[in-house]
């Protein structure tokens, strides 16, 4: 179900996309989660470089340029530092901060109801701080086809289905399976579309889309661009961006 604060009138929304003659771009950061790896530390906040892992998602949105307004959606407990972080940078276009839900879904429905006047909505995860603008760029353009466009990258390792006893039911070829990562671009219609009728728990912003009925494009993304989950992860990234990312 999702929370009282998502409150978009899918009509006005359409109507909203009409009246503008120049497409506008909302982004949402979803960086409202426990950290529940990262032994106490909130991942967004966490030293990555000199800088917070948050620093780096709003740099890469705020230098695309076709992006005209950022939403970071918090946790409480995060909700003043990131305030501060983002008073201090200065950045060139508006970056409002809300705090999200229990969910991820939640969290982006948050987001979403902040929207006024946009057409299209990149939703990317804050804990993936080496996203290139490159890449949301590229998003963008990908998701004129159908609407709707996720970047994803083709899974290298072997795959198995499994039931409850762990004894494999099924090993499916890796020639057609790709790991999902953000950013993902959709129509503001279709995004808000699929929240209003979203069922069940998703993983991913693209799924509840996939359940409202709209095709999804998979672009190229990157495997640098990881997600902060633990600790270990923040090595990682370190390596790559020492490297050139």
């Amino acid at each position: 179900m999702i929370p009282k604060c998502f409150d978009l009138d899918l009509r006005e929304v359409i109507k909203s996309s009409m009246r503008n003659s120049q497409p506008k771009v909302s982004a949402i950061i979803a960086a409202a989660g426990e950290s529940q790896r990262m032994n106490g530390i909130d991942k967004i906040l966490a030293p990555l470089g000199g800088r917070p892992v948050i620093s780096y998602v709003l740099a890469a949105f705020g230098d695309c340029q076709p992006v005209d307004r950022i939403v970071l959606v918090v946790n409480e407990k995060s909700l003043e530092a990131c305030r501060q972080l983002i008073a201090k940078e200065g950045f060139s276009k508006p970056v409002d901060v809300c705090i999200g839900g229990k969910r991820r879904q939640d969290s982006v429905a948050a987001g979403l109801s902040k929207l006024k006047d946009c057409q299209w909505v990149v939703i990317h995860d804050g804990a993936r701080p080496l996203v290139a603008k490159e890449l949301i760029e590229q998003g963008l353009k990908e998701a004129q086809e159908t609407g709707a466009a996720v970047a994803a990258v083709p899974v290298t390792d072997t795959i198995k289905t499994a039931g409850d006893d762990r004894i494999v039911l099924e090993t499916p070829s890796r020639q057609n399976l790709w790991a999902v990562q953000t950013p993902q671009v959709f129509r503001l219609d279709i995004i808000t579309e699929a929240y209003q009728k979203a069922k069940g728990e998703v993983t991913d912003d693209a799924s509840l889309v996939e359940q409202a009925g709209y095709k999804v494009k998979l672009y190229m993304g990157s495997y640098d661009n990881i997600k902060i989950t633990t600790p270990g992860d923040l090595s990682v990234a370190e390596t790559i961006i020492k490297h050139g990312k």
